[in-house]
């Protein structure tokens, strides 16, 4: 146990790290703007590129396990939504963005680093993989859902391509395509290229933490909402349960990729959960109160997550 707590303290002080830092020095949002950038469009898919260009090519064309961690995402989503919309008295905008805060983790700044760091750098790919198929689902579960309570004023054939350019434009999906078909030909890049790479990948971890501690630092909170902690219910412990159902029904799986989608389900709120809510400008305080304290309890939740997989004591576990 005292391995995985040094496994994953550092990722969670990282977070501390910055949201003291947001606190003690508030600097303007805007202060924000260049390391977001670095992350989003040159670290983390640089992090995506390396890791799937690395796993062999066989080893991603995996149907059956992209159906079990996609669907355990999709009914976690589902779920979530349900619930909000019990609760927002059918409100559709605020329950598909209370949606994402129970099905969609953080996948891109979190997920990666630590399924390496548990389980090896073998776990790049299935981490990585994840990514995908859970960004796909995602991006356009939300802007359909939108169009549907009327924020999104656009068309359905408008609709239908601002999703497609948002996933065809997205860099860390992008990369990860670049990624997959590295993987399909074997490409090893220059020695002098690996080494920038390996330095941007690196990098991605701790400037990606430290952000998303200054940006939780810099969201107001006034009050806990009351849906808010079954959300995180639903994020941090039954997304996991859902996702060893999927995997034990559709499986069986090496245990490092069923073990890797276990701890990407078991992950916190992801950033975007806000994103998406200020871009539609609805469930904004809410949206920041369950990354701020999806993290804090994932502490507890991730940290035993992780436990588990490395001491091999997950249910239907290989």
């Amino acid at each position: 146990m005292l391995e995985v707590i040094n496994l994953a303290l550092p990722f969670f002080g990282l977070v501390l790290v910055g949201y003291l830092a947001g606190v003690f020095k508030r600097l303007p949002d805007a202060g924000l703007a260049w390391m977001n950038f670095f992350i989003f469009y040159v670290s983390l898919p640089a992090m995506m590129f390396r890791m799937l260009a690395a796993t062999p090519f066989d080893e991603l064309i995996r149907p059956p396990f992209i159906a079990a961690t996609t669907l355990s995402t999709f009914l976690a989503f589902a779920i979530s939504f349900v619930v909000a919309m019990v609760v927002r008295r059918g409100h559709i905008a605020e329950s598909a963005i209370a949606g994402l805060a129970g099905g969609y983790g953080n996948i891109g700044y979190m997920g990666p680093p630590l399924a390496v760091a548990t389980l090896g750098a073998a776990a790049g790919g299935p981490a990585a993989l994840i990514f995908c198929f859970d960004q796909f689902l995602l991006f356009s579960l939300v802007p359909i859902l939108m169009g549907l309570a009327g924020r999104d004023q656009k068309g359905a054939l408008a609709t239908v391509a601002e999703v497609v350019r948002r996933i065809v434009t997205h860099p860390l999906l992008v990369a990860s395509a670049v990624g997959i078909a590295g993987a399909a030909f074997r490409f090893e890049a220059p020695q002098a290229l690996d080494r920038i790479l390996g330095l941007l990948q690196n990098a991605a971890a701790p400037c990606a933490l430290f952000a998303l501690g200054v940006t939780v630092a810099l969201r107001p909170l006034d009050r806990m909402p009351w849906e808010v902690p079954l959300l995180l219910a639903i994020k941090l412990i039954l997304h996991p349960v859902i996702a060893l159902a999927c995997l034990a029904a559709l499986g069986p799986f090496d245990p490092l990729w069923f073990g890797t989608a276990v701890l990407m389900a078991a992950l916190p709120p992801a950033l975007n959960v806000y994103v998406f809510a200020t871009q539609y400008q609805v469930w904004v305080s809410q949206s920041s109160s369950s990354i701020m304290f999806g993290t804090l309890v994932s502490v507890v939740t991730l940290t035993t997550a992780m436990w588990l997989v490395k001491t091999g004591n997950l249910p239907f576990m290989p």
